[in-house]
């Protein structure tokens, strides 16, 4: 479902050297398989993420999507593949304030190529338990209802990939569980790959793959390791 070789990104840093950030010889993730990214801040999780979402390309390596290697895509290309294969859960929803609960799903099928299904959105809402919120705009619901709005954004396109960044981070400790079981559940009934990325050690201990990204990436490893010397 998603693999990655020999990934590469480093970013400018004004006259002095390019600063690499992230070197992953190789991550593997397969369909319908449930994970969980950890690491500490700056060991190249955003990046990661990133580059899978085809929102930035790497300097070198290959990043492949259900088969399709993202890296020999252009910018527009990796747009359209991120709207057809991907689902992208963000920290802070990213719902349109001028929109409902409704429209802000079914602007989630808006760029892909499937079909206009507002049946589809409806159910997804109703799903999540929003049925009675369809017509709501996000200042009119809850934090916790607008973290479902945007679970069912990012189920709309039936994606083959699920990008959950901190999903709870924002959602009270009483509906954190709440989020995770919902993204979980949906994810498996739809058959839906899932990489969750999280600080919190009680939704790691959840999954049966938990993988530290620290560890994966050699850029981390070599300067812990020129610090013990």
């Amino acid at each position: 479902m998603l693999v990655l070789e020999n990934v590469v990104k480093s970013y400018p840093q004004g006259d002095g050297p390019p600063l690499r950030v992230l070197d992953l010889p190789a991550y593997r993730i397969e369909a319908g398989e449930q994970v969980v990214l950890l690491g500490p801040s700056g060991c190249g999780k955003t990046t990661t993420l990133h580059i899978i979402a085809g929102i930035i390309a790497p300097d070198t390596g290959r990043v492949l999507l259900d088969g399709l290697d993202l890296t020999t895509y252009s910018q527009v290309g990796r747009d359209r593949v991120r709207a057809n294969k991907l689902g992208y859960i963000f920290q802070t929803f990213n719902l349109l304030k001028g929109f409902t609960a409704l429209e802000n799903v079914l602007l989630g099928m808006t760029f892909s190529q499937q079909k206009y299904d507002r049946a589809r959105a409806i159910e997804l809402l109703k799903q999540v338990g929003l049925e009675h919120r369809l017509h709501h705009k996000p200042g009119k619901m809850s934090v916790g209802e607008q973290q479902r709005t945007a679970v069912a954004r990012a189920l709309a396109n039936r994606p083959k990939l699920i990008l959950a960044d901190e999903p709870t981070a924002n959602v009270d400790p009483a509906n954190q569980q709440k989020v995770v079981d919902l993204i979980r559940e949906s994810c498996r009934s739809e058959g839906i790959s899932l990489l969750m990325v999280t600080h919190n050690l009680e939704v790691a201990d959840q999954f049966d793959r938990v993988d530290n990204l620290a560890h994966l990436n050699r850029v981390v490893a070599a300067t812990k390791q020129e610090a013990a010397s």
